[in-house]
């Protein structure tokens, strides 16, 4: 392997020990006010703006499906609403009610401290340029070219 795929791998093996370490620390803090990890994911993406399941999706990188189970879910417990969407006749927006919005924000003080205790661990500045960072890194892998190479093999032969 040279360099290029070293780093890449280890970039790619880091980030899902991060993703792993991630919900577990979302769950610490969203299972006490009786918030799943998916519901929290869900809520955080329409608290500025509604959006459609597939923006959802796209801002959350999860399948449409998953995003559609857990509004269904969202919606039957007054949570959130389905609105008519004037870009889109068939697609409705999701937009957070006033219960939901409670619900993300009795998760609040146990994130501030979290988050405190976080960038004292880390330096807050050096936190921020992990931050700038990882968003760069998303930002290059949206990029990538992924069509398959010429001298890719045929998983058929």
């Amino acid at each position: 392997m040279n360099r290029d795929q070293e780093l890449l791998s280890a970039a790619a093996l880091t980030s899902f020990k991060l993703n792993g370490q991630f919900l577990v620390l979302a769950e610490h803090l969203a299972r006490p006010v009786g918030v799943t990890v998916a519901w929290w994911q869900v809520l955080g993406a329409v608290l500025r703006d509604p959006l459609t399941v597939p923006g959802i999706a796209r801002e959350m990188g999860i399948t449409r499906q998953a995003v559609q189970r857990t509004a269904d879910v969202l919606e039957g417990r007054g949570l959130i609403e389905y609105r008519d969407n004037p870009a889109h006749r068939r697609a409705k927006l999701v937009a957070i009610t006033p219960e939901g919005r409670a619900a993300v924000s009795a998760i609040n003080p146990h994130h501030l401290h979290h988050a405190t205790e976080l960038a004292k661990i880390c330096g807050e500045q050096a936190l921020a340029d992990a931050v700038a960072a990882l968003t760069k890194l998303s930002e290059a892998l949206d990029a990538l070219d992924l069509t398959p190479c010429a001298d890719t093999p045929d998983p058929s032969l």
